[in-house]
């Protein structure tokens, strides 16, 4: 796949980015399925194994999985021990299901903490407004709800507290500041 790093680069490269920037967002995306994935005893799969021990070990805040798909006339196109679409199809299952563990528990360790929020609009039907943290990114992450008296319109930024998860959501209130430009 054209891979310049290793396994240990990048748990090095992670683990340097944590220490030194503690409330970091790391989000990637992953692919299974790539031709030559070897299968060893019929079930035991030695890289996607490996896989899932590094998803795992990083705890990475947002990830994506996709499927490999040939492309024509790449290399990877022309390889022998193309992987059925069924399997591919499992695997990304099964590491979607880790990291949905590891992003609703990511996600109970931030009731009680502050963060901003841009608001990027209103349900009526519910009266609350919707939000993104820092780490979200538009149509893929969750979101941050919060209901308030105040007058908020999309692009606003506004100091949350969260008290309570909800799956990839969070649920937010607002921090009243004596100096908020914002009107009840």
């Amino acid at each position: 796949m054209g891979r310049r790093t290793d396994r240990a680069q990048l748990t090095q490269m992670v683990q340097h980015l944590r220490k030194e920037i503690p409330d970091i967002a790391l989000r990637t995306t992953l692919i299974t399925g790539f031709p030559g994935e070897t299968q060893q005893d019929f079930d035991i799969l030695k890289d996607f194994e490996a896989l899932q021990e590094f998803v795992k070990a990083m705890r990475f805040d947002r990830l994506g999985v996709f499927t490999y798909s040939q492309e024509e006339d790449t290399p990877a196109a022309e390889m022998e021990d193309q992987i059925p679409e069924e399997l591919k199809e499992e695997r990304r299952d099964v590491i979607m299901a880790m990291q949905q563990e590891i992003a609703f528990e990511k996600n109970e360790s931030r009731i009680g903490q502050e963060m901003d929020v841009m608001i990027e609009g209103y349900l009526p039907d519910d009266d609350v407004y919707v939000g993104r943290s820092y780490m979200d990114a538009p149509d893929v992450d969750g979101f941050v709800f919060l209901s308030t008296s105040w007058h908020l319109v999309t692009g606003d930024y506004v100091r949350v507290q969260i008290v309570q998860a909800q799956g990839y959501d969070l649920i937010g209130e607002v921090i009243e500041e004596d100096d908020d430009e914002f009107t009840k």
